[in-house]
């Protein structure tokens, strides 16, 4: 079943904006080590690359139905890399909080995101989806 779904249109513009006139601190204050340490491995795309994710918590946050309120985080919430290259998120404190407490007890959450970008925009889509647990299979996300 599904939990939620989100979607959030970023300018790459306002971003870079921020980047040049925060700098570090907008960073520090917006996203994870992992996503800023992607973002220098692609120099000219560096606002690009920081506004999908910007993007992707944004949509989650509507996801969830809070925003960034009710203890949900911008640091809280950092996209990362499955095994495949696919995006997806990593959540923490209440973001983590947040997805628990909207999942049905006998399931367990799946965070599905797509992002992309065209400049001067970037799009980020996030579904939750609720997987039952199957009886005997303890920890199994199928």
């Amino acid at each position: 079943m599904i939990l939620g779904l989100g979607s959030d249109l970023c300018n790459i513009e306002r971003i870079q904006n921020s980047i040049d006139r925060f700098g570090a601190r907008f960073e520090a204050r917006a996203f994870t080590e992992i996503e800023i340490a992607k973002a220098r491995r692609r120099p000219h795309n560096y606002a690009a690359t920081l506004a999908k994710r910007f993007a992707a918590k944004e949509a989650f946050s509507k996801a969830v139905g809070t925003g960034f309120k009710q203890g949900v985080f911008l640091k809280d919430i950092g996209v990362v890399n499955a095994p495949s290259g696919a995006p997806t998120l990593a959540l923490t404190g209440g973001a983590k909080a947040r997805l628990d407490a909207i999942t049905p007890a006998g399931h367990v959450a799946r965070v599905h995101l797509t992002l992309t970008d065209d400049h001067p925009w970037a799009f980020a889509m996030v579904m939750i989806e609720a997987v039952r647990i199957e009886a005997g299979a303890v920890g199994k996300e199928d």
